[in-house]
């Protein structure tokens, strides 16, 4: 495992397409924003062993965040 040091706003990339940055420090949480492909799927670490597909449910986002934050 790699362990890295970042402050709030900086990133680290993983190969040539996936970011992950350091949003927000507060008290014992960080909060991260992943930017990846949409084909990669990005899941927490506590829903990977009871994840399974759902036939008929979309990948493709109910509305576009990066609209809603800009």
């Amino acid at each position: 495992m790699l362990v890295l040091s970042r402050k709030s706003m900086q990133s680290v990339t993983i190969g040539s397409d996936i970011r992950i940055t350091v949003i927000r420090l507060e008290g014992n949480q960080v909060r991260i924003g992943i930017e990846a492909p949409r084909d990669v799927r990005i899941l927490r670490d506590e829903l990977v062993d009871g994840y399974e597909e759902v036939p008929g449910l979309s990948d493709e986002p109910i509305i576009d965040l990066a609209s809603v934050v800009a």
